[in-house]
């Protein structure tokens, strides 16, 4: 399949993806009582923020698209508080959650890099 989407392209998207499916796959190890709950909010999150990389990429201005990366950040990080609440509900173990705590810290700081490197080229066009 041809990339024919801006957002694609970008290796925050792909990596958000990645992040997305290893959060998918753990969350589907907690107990069926919280599919409605914790599971399904999780997951939600999870997907956000790919989902708000892309529908970012889709703005005609700068301040817009990292509106929306703002938007990815904070889904990024509810997902950490939502990894931490499962370990404290014992539904999880550290050995679990570390990797993708860590992986959260750097999507994290990628996206906020290319959201710095947007607003530096918006800034060198002036």
């Amino acid at each position: 399949m041809e990339n024919l989407f801006r957002f694609e392209k970008l290796i925050i998207w792909n990596d958000a993806i990645i992040y997305a499916k290893k959060v998918y796959v753990l969350t589907n190890r907690l107990p069926k009582s919280e599919i409605f709950g914790l599971i399904s909010q999780h997951k939600r999150a999870a997907l956000s923020v790919s989902s708000n990389i892309a529908e970012g990429s889709g703005s005609t201005t700068v301040n817009d698209f990292c509106h929306y990366l703002d938007i990815a950040i904070k889904s990024a990080t509810e997902t950490v508080s939502e990894l931490l609440f499962a370990l404290e509900m014992g539904y999880l173990t550290e050995e679990e959650v570390g990797p993708l705590y860590e992986e959260a810290q750097v999507l994290i700081r990628k996206i906020q890099s290319f959201k710095k490197s947007l607003r530096s080229k918006k800034r060198s066009k002036k």
